[in-house]
């Protein structure tokens, strides 16, 4: 379970796996995601509901990379008029056990990118490529503890937040194994591999984060990292995450990782340099093996246009002489046409 600040507690409990109340901020959203990655197909892929009820929609995707470096991928606002499940669009989240076994399916069309990176121009990343009907039914199985959860008062009162400078009030991670099938058009792919999932609930801005870097990844069933950075607003950042070994959550006390880009600015490579609050110190290459660029765009009551990309890079990582893979998701504001992150030296 990761620590609370001083005052304060982090609460995480079964119910927690099911919808909340989402009160009344307009831009409350109930997200969970999951991602696989099988290890000896180099197959894999991430999955994302986010339930905004009182918006009166749901935002889902689905990204699967397939083992030639294509990209199928899939994203909707699908209209939902409550928060009782995790269910729309054809993407369903089922709980079977909390915290230890669920279930991820999809049944819809998925856009398939020889190319990934032209998902940076949507309209014509669509118009130039195929769609095709997709399916996915994957078995997850929690083969961690959980990390995380809502932090709360000593005794267990809420935490006041602004809504409009919100990007989760809680939040829980979990190092994953998972099985099952993917099908893309007229391919089929049976997945066997390990990954991590999430779960946020609370008001959700896209901008309310200035960037951040999030490198989960799995070396086996019984070894895993998160590695996070996030800015902190004023030209630095806060590090953190977790080492799952030896069947507990090992909390990350620094975390510094480099970047190498290419000319758009998307990463292909990292280092990253870890050491724990236990006293262990693990080094980490990254190797981008696919990556594609996502965005959100909002305008502020003010009529200033905003615009925050994520790309999703599938990763190989090597610690030692492991080799794992996972995900690399570095999310920038972009202003003046550069990621804020990569003009800050992260």
């Amino acid at each position: 379970m990761a620590k609370a600040a001083e005052g304060f507690k982090t609460r995480l409990e079964p119910h927690d796996e099911f919808p909340h109340d989402p009160g009344d901020a307009k831009n409350y959203n109930e997200s969970m995601y999951f991602n696989v990655f099988d290890p000896v197909k180099k197959t894999g892929g991430w999955f994302r509901i986010g339930n905004r009820p009182n918006e009166n929609y749901a935002e889902t995707s689905v990204c699967l990379y397939l083992p030639d470096g294509r990209v199928a991928f899939m994203f909707g606002r699908p209209a939902i008029e409550h928060n009782r499940e995790m269910n729309a669009g054809g993407l369903k989240v089922e709980v079977l056990e909390p915290f230890k076994r669920l279930r991820v399916s999809y049944s819809g069309k998925a856009l398939v990118l020889e190319r990934p990176h032209e998902m940076a121009d949507p309209k014509k990343a669509y118009r130039d490529n195929p769609s095709v009907p997709c399916t996915v039914d994957l078995d997850y199985e929690g083969v961690s503890p959980m990390y995380g959860g809502e932090t709360v008062k000593a005794d267990g009162g809420p935490i006041e937040i602004d809504p409009e400078k919100s990007f989760a009030k809680a939040h829980y991670e979990q190092h994953c194994a998972a099985r099952g099938v993917i099908t893309v058009g007229d391919e089929r792919f049976e997945i066997s591999g390990f990954g991590l999932r999430d779960k946020s609930w609370g008001p959700r801005h896209w901008q309310a984060i200035e960037w951040y870097r999030w490198c989960p990844m799995n070396f086996g069933r019984d070894f895993g990292m998160m590695l996070s950075v996030i800015g902190d607003g004023k030209g630095g950042a806060r590090e953190g995450g977790m080492v799952f070994r030896d069947g507990v959550y090992d909390l990350i006390k620094q975390c510094r990782i480099e970047s190498d880009w290419d000319e758009h600015g998307y990463q292909t490579a990292l280092r990253a340099k870890v050491t724990t609050e236990a006293g262990h110190a693990y080094e980490v290459t990254g190797k981008v093996l696919s990556l594609i660029p996502l965005r959100n765009r909002r305008t502020t009551p003010d009529g200033r246009e905003l615009q925050t990309r994520i790309t999703e890079g599938m990763t190989e990582y090597r610690c030692g002489d492991l080799v794992g893979y996972g995900l690399s998701e570095y999310l920038d504001q972009i202003v003046d046409g550069v990621p804020n992150g990569k003009a800050a030296g992260f």
